[in-house]
């Protein structure tokens, strides 16, 4: 059983949730309303999972000589707000009130700089395996969690905002199941 996911604090962190402070992370624009939550999919090296290398490529102390894949993205700066790994485990980099450079270059609904309004919630996964149980779970606790605090108009696939660019979460994300599994949450 997942432990469950508390709500949000003041400061946007969730209280008992492993905080790793990324600084590839700034202050959103005045004005800024956060209303969409980015679904993504991340595993390093490629289709490989388990380890700190995700972790360790949000706070910039990835070691390039781990894996020969990894010089490839040696000047990467990003982050995300979440990240679910395989057994439902959460981790927190950005606090949401804050930006986390996830998006890149995307558009939603003819918004640019999506990192400007979004929350990202990187899952430990690839184009080719499924997703486990445990982190649709997760996901849509912490989804209901954010979805108390802020305006949320929308939840979509980092496909979505960076069509030809990226393809994550992948046609392995079950967008139905999880769905399904936010309309069960208590209201």
């Amino acid at each position: 059983m997942l432990k469950a996911v508390p709500d949000l604090d003041p400061a946007s962190r969730l209280p008992g949730v492993r905080f790793a402070a990324s600084p590839n992370a700034d202050d959103r624009p005045d004005g800024a309303v956060v209303e969409l939550i980015v679904v993504h999919a991340i595993s390093l090296p490629p289709e490989r999972f388990g380890g700190s290398y995700i972790e360790a490529l949000f706070t910039n102390r990835l070691d390039v000589d781990a894996h020969p894949y990894f010089r490839s993205i040696a000047d990467l700066r990003v982050s995300a707000h979440f990240l679910i790994g395989r057994s439902g485990n959460l981790v927190q980099f950005v606090e949401c009130n804050r930006r986390a450079w996830h998006a890149g270059v995307s558009t939603w609904r003819g918004r640019e700089r999506c990192n400007d309004f979004s929350i990202g919630i990187e899952l430990e996964g690839c184009d080719t395996r499924r997703f486990a149980p445990a982190q649709y779970e997760m996901l849509a606790q912490l989804v209901d969690r954010i979805c108390a605090r802020y305006p949320i108009a929308d939840i979509v696939g980092h496909s979505d905002i960076a069509p030809g660019r990226k393809t994550d979460p992948g046609p392995h994300f079950d967008w139905l199941r999880f769905h399904r599994r936010l309309s069960l949450l208590p209201a």
